[in-house]
């Protein structure tokens, strides 16, 4: 019966491929970035390794974010093993192109079919893939288990809404999983969903979540003093900034509404936006200015300083997130006050960035459970309630360097990822 499924879920990829081809188009109009290296999609390309390699595959920017720390441990630890680093996104790309130039190949990942993923094999030569967090393609992994190549969840998470989708067809997702040697789960929660999906139990370690074991980029200060230097311009009274981190289409009305109400009580507050995807750069301005705000965008800014007037400065850049936690006085974590299931809240920890997040988090629910249970992250439910704790940390810098030390804690305690998933790589390598 599995293998009907997989027979199905083939033939209807084969079937939809000439849209898979116009959703690139449809999305290049605002992304143009979509258009480009298309073939590799398909499974084509110039680049072939003469040796085996390690494939790591990280969707977009977030697994970029977890596969980055392992990938560098992994060009120290087997130099011997070229690294292949698929994303699907070209956000994701970029990310891996500055962080590591040419010391590993990029290409976008296949389509799940067996033509492209055939191809992309012969070319690439994976002695093992690894697939970051919740990427579960049934062909690919298959293709794995056919020519003796191992495989290997890393990173590994998977939320209840999740389950309960991969659930209905247990059959197809646990012969899928079963083609993985190792899955190695963020957290109890996560180990105990792959299970109940089907995943075999002796495969499964609980290492954390990589994301913990990232190391802070040394032009970290630099950039933080820059970037203050840029929004306060008056040393000596600077303003109050709160950042709106990743946030998602339906969340920033939300929040431009709370910014009205905060300002009522403290008029010389600066918002600073970081859109999610850079694709909705110009609407958020566009949004923005339509409220009556005035908006600084940093793209535009950087040879210049804000306004004094300025209300809304836009994070239209990539790859500034880091920087933007480090500068705000506080900020709310996107994605959480609409259904998308939240974002990291491991990097404005790191940072002491004290962090507010909405009522949906779900696909960080157990470190969200964490910081919220150790009173190091607070909760809000829409804009009022969003407005209120606003006001309430900025009056109180003692209450709110208490919450950020707490998220600090939390996050020194929740390390030591990396080095656990490593193991089972050098493991996995050995065989």
């Amino acid at each position: 019966m599995s293998a009907l499924w997989r027979w199905g879920y083939t033939l209807l990829l084969y079937l939809i491929s000439p849209l898979l081809t116009a959703r690139l188009l449809w999305r290049s109009r605002q992304a143009p970035a979509y258009r480009r290296r298309w073939w590799e999609r398909w499974g084509f390309g110039t680049w072939r390794s003469d040796r085996p390699t390690i494939w790591i595959h990280a969707v977009s920017v977030g697994e970029v974010m977890a596969a980055l720390p392992l990938a560098e441990a992994i060009l120290d630890k087997h130099p011997d093993f070229p690294i292949v680093m698929t994303t699907t996104t070209p956000t994701g790309s970029d990310r891996v192109t500055a962080a590591f130039g040419d010391r590993v190949h990029h290409a976008y990942i296949p389509y799940d079919m067996p033509g492209p993923i055939r191809r992309f094999i012969s070319r690439s030569r994976p002695a093992l893939v690894i697939v970051m967090e919740t990427e579960i393609w049934p062909n690919l992994f298959h293709a794995c288990q056919r020519h003796g190549i191992a495989l290997m969840l890393a990173n590994a998470r998977l939320s209840q809404r999740s389950a309960d989708r991969y659930a209905r067809f247990r059959g197809f997702a646990a012969e899928t999983l079963a083609c993985c040697q190792r899955i190695a789960a963020q957290g109890v929660k996560d180990a105990e969903r792959f299970v109940l999906i089907g995943a075999r139990k002796e495969s499964i370690v609980e290492t954390g979540n990589i994301k913990f074991d990232f190391p802070l980029p040394e032009r970290l200060s630099q950039n933080l003093v820059a970037l203050r230097t840029l929004w306060h311009h008056d040393p000596t009274h600077p303003r109050p900034v709160w950042l709106a981190a990743s946030t998602h289409e339906g969340e920033e009305e939300q929040i431009l509404e709370a910014l009205a109400m905060v300002r009522r009580t403290i008029p010389d507050l600066l918002l600073v936006i970081s859109p999610r995807h850079p694709e909705r750069f110009a609407g958020v301005a566009d949004l923005c200015s339509a409220k009556g705000y005035h908006v600084v965008r940093r793209s535009a800014s950087r040879n210049q300083g804000t306004a004094p007037d300025c209300d809304v400065f836009l994070g239209d850049t990539m790859g500034e997130l880091l920087d933007l936690y480090a500068a705000a006085d506080l900020a709310f974590v996107g994605g959480s006050l609409i259904p998308r299931g939240g974002h990291n809240v491991i990097e404005p920890a790191a940072l002491r960035c004290p962090i507010l997040l909405g009522p949906h988090m779900f696909n960080f629910d157990e470190i969200s459970q964490n910081m919220l249970g150790a009173d190091a992250a607070i909760q809000v439910t829409d804009a009022q309630s969003l407005a209120k704790q606003v006001i309430i940390l900025l009056n109180d810098p003692r209450r709110r360097a208490g919450l950020a030390e707490r998220a600090h804690a939390v996050f020194e305690s929740s390390q030591g990822a990396l080095p656990r998933t490593m193991t089972l790589i050098t493991e996995l390598l050995r065989r």
